[in-house]
């Protein structure tokens, strides 16, 4: 039986896929718990505009990841931080203070998106920002003494 999968299914296939599996699974497992429907003519039909659509969507979100990333990447953020006298950070810039960094510049990223390695001194620095799926960039980031 010829089935298209609403979800991902282990050992099986991913979300969209048309696969074919015997008439007992198919019915008495994947179609009843809403993972999978039956691929018939009408639904290969509907299936295949859908990911269309979702094609255009994604080309479009990605479209715009990519024009916020060159904006990004642009930029030079500064950050303050209390320091000791030989130019040590008490603890570390994180992920937190370049999000909120950036969000005065006008970009609204979550800190989640952005991966910094350890800062622990003064100085110029870079951190990867994922905007996509498929786009990362990085943001130059300078601390200074407060």
């Amino acid at each position: 039986m010829e089935i298209i999968l609403k979800q991902d299914v282990e050992n099986l296939g991913h979300k969209d896929d048309v696969v074919v599996v015997r008439d007992g699974y198919a019915n008495n497992f994947l179609i009843p718990t809403g993972q999978a429907i039956v691929a018939t003519p009408s639904a290969k039909k509907m299936h295949a505009e859908n990911l269309k659509q979702r094609a255009h969507k994604e080309a479009k979100i990605k479209n715009d990841a990519i024009e916020l990333g060159k904006k990004i990447e642009e930029l030079t953020l500064t950050i303050g931080a209390k320091v000791s006298n030989t130019g040590k950070i008490f603890g570390s810039v994180n992920n937190i203070q370049i999000a909120e960094a950036l969000e005065a510049e006008g970009f609204s990223i979550d800190r989640k998106m952005i991966a910094v390695s350890d800062v622990k001194e003064v100085g110029t620095y870079t951190a990867d920002v994922k905007l996509h799926r498929e786009v990362k960039v990085k943001v130059n980031f300078t601390v200074v003494a407060e």
